[in-house]
């Protein structure tokens, strides 16, 4: 029944069993003892597909916004795109560099060392959804550092869209 509902809930058989091993283990700590037990594991299990539910939005919304960030790969490398790729990757440097050291360190696990959140978060000691927040001004760094325009009056990004 409870699988039923958390498939109905998230949309995949999958999901929901991993839902429900998630549920089995957050029962498990349950110390106090409970009138309904029935209605208790119904909205537990509710309370928990909707969590997942938003975390996964979440998930969707953070890694679409990093993609579309991303510029596409040049079909023919040319000396000149080289060049702008070298600066590209210089200027996200300077910006990973001018983040305070836990905002960097998430970055570095989540992307560059493809570490999941929990990792992260079990290293920095904070919870996942600290990681995300983390993530989350990061990116919002990088791209207002990448969008400043330089001297030249060109965006540190390579392209001057704007």
């Amino acid at each position: 029944m409870l699988r039923r509902l958390l498939a109905a809930r998230l949309g995949s058989r999958d999901d929901a069993e991993d839902a429900l091993q998630d549920l089995w283990l957050k029962l498990d700590q349950v110390q106090a003892p409970i009138a309904q037990p029935a209605a208790f594991l119904y909205r537990m299990a509710a309370n928990h597909a909707t969590d997942r539910r938003i975390a996964a939005a979440r998930r969707v919304a953070r890694d679409g916004a990093w993609l579309a960030a991303q510029s596409p790969p040049p079909a023919i490398a040319d000396p000149e795109s080289a060049m702008a790729a070298a600066d590209d990757r210089r200027a996200l440097e300077r910006a990973i560099a001018a983040m305070p050291e836990r905002m960097a360190t998430a970055l570095r696990m989540f992307r560059l060392e493809e570490r999941p959140q929990r990792a992260v978060a079990e290293h920095l000691g904070i919870s996942v959804s600290g990681v995300e927040k983390l993530l989350a001004r990061a990116y919002r760094k990088i791209h207002d550092s990448l969008s400043e325009p330089d001297a030249s009056g060109e965006t540190k990004g390579g392209s001057n869209d704007g």
